[in-house]
C-alpha cells in the first residue's frame, strides 16, 4: 500500500468514526422538545424584536479589540522560545537575556497602555438593555406551580 493509500484510510477512519458518533448520538439522545427549550436562547438575554435590527457596534469593537490583544500574546511564545537560548547568552555574556527581557517590558508596556487608553475612553462598557417588566396577572394559583416544581425537581 502507496502512502497516500495509508493517508486514505485514515481519513477513511476518522469519517466513520464522526459519523458513528453522531449516529450513536441521535440514537441515545432524549427527543422531547417543549416550548421554553424552542425558544431563543442568545447571550442569556431574550431575543426583543426582529432578527434583522441593527447590531450595536460596541459587539465589533470588543471582537477587534480581543483579536488584537489575542494575536500580541501570541508573540509571547516565539519570544519565551528565544529568549532562553543558551547559545545566545553564552556569546553575549548574558546581554542576550537582558535586551530580551526590556524588549518584552516594552512590548507589553504597550499593550498595557493600549488596554488602559481602551478601558479609559469607556470600549470595554457594555450597556444592558431594560427589559420591561411582564405584569401579567395569571389564573392559575402560585401554589399550583409550587406544587409542579416540587414534583419535578
Amino acid at each position: 500500500m502507496s502512502e497516500y493509500g495509508e493517508i486514505l484510510l485514515f481519513i477513511i477512519g476518522g469519517l466513520l468514526f464522526l459519523a458513528g458518533g453522531l449516529f450513536t448520538n441521535y440514537i441515545l439522545r432524549p427527543s422531547r422538545p417543549n416550548a421554553e427549550k424552542l425558544t431563543t436562547y442568545e447571550s442569556g438575554e431574550e431575543p426583543i424584536g426582529s432578527a434583522r435590527g441593527r447590531v450595536n457596534t460596541r459587539f465589533y469593537i470588543i471582537a477587534l479589540i480581543f483579536l488584537l490583544f489575542e494575536v500580541e500574546i501570541i508573540f509571547l511564545f516565539p519570544w519565551a522560545t528565544v529568549f532562553g537560548n543558551k547559545e545566545k547568552i553564552a556569546a553575549t555574556d548574558g546581554l542576550w537575556g537582558w535586551f530580551s527581557l526590556i524588549e518584552m517590558f516594552v512590548f507589553i508596556g504597550i499593550l498595557a497602555l493600549g488596554l488602559a487608553y481602551v478601558w479609559v475612553k469607556g470600549h470595554l462598557d457594555w450597556p444592558k438593555i431594560e427589559v420591561p417588566k411582564n405584569d401579567f396577572k395569571s389564573p392559575v394559583p402560585a401554589k399550583l406551580y409550587d406544587d409542579i416544581n416540587k414534583k419535578y425537581s
